[in-house]
């Protein structure tokens, strides 16, 4: 798997696992949505074990995945749509992520 689909796939599982207990919390979704929600963050902390580079590296650069996929899921799960600000905002994210991950090595 390359490294972008890797970044994307560790931010699903992440946002995924801390909306179900939301939805628990504050929309009165069933208790059982924390399972799901716990097996998406076990999967969430496996997939950040994949990727190559130093842990520090990874969470930097993870980082600004997550927030372009937060928006992301603003938008389609939400279903807010994202603001130039919003826009703006995973824009530097993600040239803060690019610099971090294809730095010359």
């Amino acid at each position: 798997m390359n490294t972008i689909a890797l970044y994307l796939l560790t931010a699903v599982a992440e946002i995924l696992g801390c909306y179900l207990p939301y939805l628990w919390l504050r929309q009165g979704a069933s208790a059982w949505v924390l399972l799901p929600g716990a097996l998406s963050l076990a999967l969430f902390a496996w997939l950040l074990s994949l990727h190559p580079d130093a842990s520090g590296r990874v969470y930097a650069a993870y980082g600004g995945v997550y927030i372009g996929v937060a928006v992301l899921w603003l938008w389609l799960v939400d279903g807010v749509r994202p603001s130039a600000w919003d826009l703006a905002g995973v824009g530097v994210a993600f040239g803060g992520m690019a610099i971090i991950v294809f730095q010359p090595r």
